[in-house]
């Protein structure tokens, strides 16, 4: 502390050349420079009172002795004594502003600390103008000038934020931080550091709306650091860091590990072009598993750290690597971002963009053309002058979670250049404010079964975005037959499921109206197996279907309202079929149209045949033979659920095939 002081007073007490109105340490005398001297002394020895007294002392014997003046206004800025200084920096001011211009920065710094943010853009701008030669001491005022604008905005317009520690089932004397979570909420994995400096991974479950006691990741914490992860929506794939470790790339490294029969496999280094000679940190998965967010410090960035996104193909490989651009990076540190199951919000922390002091979260969206947006600053009292870090939000988007080394009960400091080291950070929840949420999310979660033995299947997933008849997700399950995918509510999505010597089963999610979908998709799905002598060719021109297989329902072919015609969004549920058909050539089928109970029977019987028959034309003009095709409308004869509600008439209104002699 006594160099710290020492260098604050020294510094603001450079000599002007130029012929004064005012005595300097270089013109004062007797008592007055007795005083100065004696206060010096002290200064140094860090007896900042004393030091305070006899600066006191030299100005009562000369008031125009402005290195006294500057001396005791340093150390009031120093003992956090904020309104002292400030008037001590305005009478250095009045009596000579140009005698050293700093005091118009050290000013300014006093008045935002008492939160008087036009007062102190004034001054900042007063030290800008100056004939200062401090080109460091300029940036900084350049970005608290910036901040000042912001700042008094965020204090008259505090966002809700009622943050809750998560408690010490989670949180522990050491610093826990980095959270990441499942798609259902129910997995938490977070980083802490233990004994040493140690870093490793944590888990818990929650149970009846309550954290568990956490566990060590054992399967992938080693002897070394591993921090800064990502989890998949379904938690079997995990990206982190870890650093120094034999055959890695650089300083830190982005490795993975993935959940396969119940157990994490072996640690692998993601490799190039993701990792390079240089760091690379704080990943963040897409939900689909298809985009990398991460943090580099590489050549090509706009500042210190910035964050870098990479696309992966159908074959694994990860693209080279893209910055965000400047409208997300600055020059300083931009770092841990979150990209939402959404794929539209981007939440980050940085201290390059206007903040409340240190690092502070922010958050971006896509317009329509896919580009990123001016990022919002969270607000206050979110962020503070503290250590703020490493956002997540839950699906739903109501839910974030984040990690901080604030005390809640000292949210009211501010201290506009702080610099801290977060090492007393805890995980804390809140209720994020509805101007800063993300597009909602579902998820389905389901798992395969063979019709006939009840078994599990692994088997191909793929599910469509019907507005662009374009791939929103697609793996292929473990034996265990299970997925889990997200679906960002604002659009219709349809699911195939398929497996070889299978019929494939479909699924449609009409989310594009559904805003206020809440509960996710708990499904089972049989497939049915093929039969043999279907799968067969044994020559024979027709062959016998067993009366055990079931119609199968087309639950994503569409048609205009009180029409025949198909809408687009049919197209690839009618390629699954035609792709079907193709792969197995003895098989013959029928299309049966069925409608609700509104209207006449006539015109139900009409409308049922003339969407059978729509079907039936497609699959001939994509070179499926007529002669393995028929077509029949049972209009509203056949319902499969009731019509008396319009769930039970959405799902009577459906078009499907049965496998025919």
């Amino acid at each position: 502390m006594r160099i710290i002081i020492a260098i604050i007073c020294l510094n603001l007490c450079a000599f002007s050349l130029n012929a004064q109105s005012y005595t300097t340490k270089k013109t004062a005398k007797g008592k007055a420079l007795k005083a100065y001297k004696k206060g010096m002394e002290y200064n140094i020895q860090g007896a900042n009172t004393k030091a305070i007294r006899e600066f006191e002392r030299a100005i009562s014997a000369d008031p125009t002795f402005i290195d006294a003046n500057i001396q005791y206004a340093a150390l009031h800025y120093v003992l956090e004594q904020f309104d002292a200084a400030e008037k001590g920096f305005e009478k250095v001011v009045e009596i000579d502003g140009n005698y050293n211009p700093k005091v118009y920065y050290s000013l300014a710094l006093a008045e935002m600390h008492q939160r008087k943010f036009g007062e102190a853009s004034k001054h900042f701008q007063d030290f800008l103008d100056s004939d200062s030669k401090n080109e460091a001491l300029r940036k900084k005022a350049n970005k608290h000038l910036a901040n000042c604008a912001f700042l008094e905005k965020a204090y008259s317009h505090p966002v809700d934020f009622k943050p809750e520690n998560l408690g010490e089932n989670i949180n522990t004397k050491s610093a826990d931080y980095l959270p990441c979570l499942t798609a259902d909420g129910q997995t938490l994995i977070f980083a802490s550091r233990i004994d040493r400096g140690q870093e490793d991974f944590y888990i818990s479950t929650k149970e009846n709306g309550e954290w568990q006691p956490s566990k060590p990741l054992t399967a992938i914490n080693t002897e070394l650091n591993e921090a800064a992860q990502s989890i998949s929506a379904d938690g079997k794939f995990m990206v982190f860091t870890a650093c120094d470790r034999r055959g890695g790339k650089g300083t830190c490294d982005l490795y993975y590990s993935e959940v396969k029969n119940g157990e994490w496999t072996p640690t692998t280094n993601i490799g190039a072009p993701i990792n390079t000679k240089y760091w690379e940190s704080q990943p963040s998965i897409s939900a689909d598993g298809s985009t990398l967010y991460f943090v580099s410090n590489r050549p090509g960035g706009k500042g210190e750290k910035d964050i870098w996104v990479s696309q992966r193909d159908r074959s694994g490989k990860w693209s080279e690597p893209n910055n965000l651009g400047e409208m997300i990076n600055t020059e300083e540190e931009d770092k841990a971002p979150f990209i939402h199951p959404d794929g539209q919000t981007l939440y980050f922390t940085s201290d390059g963009h206007p903040t409340i002091g240190g690092q502070d979260l922010f958050y971006s969206r896509k317009d329509e053309k896919g580009e990123w947006q001016k990022p919002e600053n969270l607000g206050y009292p979110i962020n503070t002058t503290g250590h703020d870090v490493g956002l997540i939000i839950s699906l739903d988007g109501k839910t974030a979670y984040f990690s901080s080394d604030r005390a809640i009960s000292e949210q009211e400091n501010f201290d506009p250049e702080r610099e801290d080291k977060g090492d007393n950070m805890d995980i804390y929840s809140f209720e994020l404010y509805p101007e800063a949420r993300p597009q909602p999310v579902t998820y389905v979660k389901a798992k395969i079964f063979d019709a006939k033995t009840k078994k599990p299947l692994a088997s191909n997933v793929e599910f469509i975005d019907l507005s662009r008849n374009a791939i929103h997700a697609a793996s292929i399950t473990e034996e265990d037959g299970e997925f889990l995918v997200c679906l960002p509510i604002g659009k219709d999505y349809s699911l195939n499921v398929s497996k070889e010597k299978y019929f494939f089963h479909s699924e449609n999610f009409a989310l594009a109206e559904n805003l206020d979908q809440k509960d996710p998709y708990l499904l089972e799905i049989y497939l049915q197996p093929i039969p043999e002598n279907i799968m067969v060719d044994n020559g024979q021109p027709t062959i016998e279907a067993p009366t055990s297989l079931k119609p199968i329902v087309l639950k994503n072919v569409f048609f205009e309202t009180a029409s025949a015609e198909l809408k687009a969004a049919s197209i690839t549920e009618l390629q699954h079929l035609k792709e079907l058909l193709e792969a197995y050539p003895q098989m013959r089928i029928q299309l049966n149209g069925h409608t609700d109970n509104i209207g006449s029977d006539a015109d139900n019987l009409a409308l049922s045949d003339g969407r059978a028959k729509a079907v039936y034309n497609y699959l001939i003009d994509n070179g499926i033979a007529a002669s393995r095709l028929s077509y029949k409308g049972f209009g509203e004869t056949k319902p499969i659920e009731s019509n008396e509600t319009e769930e039970g008439r959405q799902s009577n209104r459906r078009t499907e095939f049965e496998v025919i002699r």
